[in-house]
């Protein structure tokens, strides 16, 4: 006597969908690209040296000879740079962003991903997640640089560290940025161009790395209303890095650094995370 046995389907799993679901899913991608980066521990390296330099060149080079409020000190103008250097720092890691998304989805591992059972967004959260971790070991050590050479805060260490926390969200908003790009381009060559292009200005015509006083009329206007100027202005103000004379412009951002710091990122990071889910949706189709 035999008997037979029908083999049940074998289904995919489905996720369990949910706030749970993507947030786990996006914990997985930023652990997968936190291991990749050890691995390749001279991406980590070569993201250290250009802030380094900026630090040592505008330090050294350009200290003494740059007015800052009614003072050509160099302590008063490397304190016055700091805030400056860092928030580029996290800002130019945008490119950084999208040149590893460009290159998921050169290689396809992006269709690989959309075959699994997880949360759409949760690849460019898991990434953008790993790139803020990242940024966040930068400005550690930029900051050890920074003290070696000579800069100081004039505030407790509470206000000290919400200045760094503005700096990890204006970065983590910018990434956003960069996921976009990444999205947009072809290749990872493109894609770092394309996330450097716009940075430049953006960082140059702002309060970063001189007195936005002493600025034309018009690129004054820009420069304080400029997102990343609130970061900056904001974090001198957390710093206590202002020079006693420093005369304050009366744009709404640059008298209300903090509140515009945080509305600006927010802002930004609410509109690209938007658009670049969106635009991950249809570009892996």
């Amino acid at each position: 006597m035999s008997t037979t046995t029908e083999d049940a389907p074998v289904l995919a799993p489905r996720p369990a969908g949910g706030i749970v679901q993507s947030v786990n899913d996006s914990l997985v991608i930023a652990k997968r690209n936190l291991i990749r980066m050890t691995r390749i521990p001279e991406m980590v390296i070569f993201g250290l040296i250009q802030p380094i330099m900026f630090v040592v060149l505008f330090t050294y080079v350009f200290g003494g000879s740059i007015k800052v409020g009614g003072s050509t000190s160099p302590q008063a103008y490397r304190e016055f740079l700091m805030a400056g250097i860092f928030a580029q720092t996290v800002t130019f890691a945008t490119a950084g962003a999208g040149a590893g998304i460009a290159d998921d989805m050169h290689k396809g591992l992006i269709d690989r991903f959309r075959s699994l059972p997880m949360s759409r967004g949760a690849v460019l959260t898991g990434r953008t997640l790993a790139d803020l971790v990242q940024t966040a070991l930068t400005l550690v050590v930029l900051a050890i640089v920074a003290l070696i050479v000579g800069w100081r805060t004039h505030e407790n260490i509470g206000k000290v560290l919400f200045g760094f926390v503005l700096l990890l969200l204006l970065g983590y908003a910018f990434s956003w940025i960069g996921a976009l790009i990444g999205l947009s381009v072809r290749t990872p060559e493109a894609a770092t161009s394309g996330g450097l292009i716009w940075l430049f200005p953006l960082t140059f015509i702002s309060n970063a790395f001189v007195d936005a006083n002493q600025m034309p009329s018009f690129l004054r206007h820009i420069a304080e209303w400029n997102p990343f100027s609130a970061t900056v202005q904001a974090c001198r103000v957390l710093f206590g890095n202002l020079p006693p004379d420093f005369r304050t412009p009366d744009a709404w951002p640059m008298q209300h650094p903090i509140l515009a710091s945080v509305m600006w990122s927010v802002l930004i990071l609410v509109v690209f995370r938007t658009l670049a889910v969106r635009k991950y949706r249809s570009a892996a189709v």
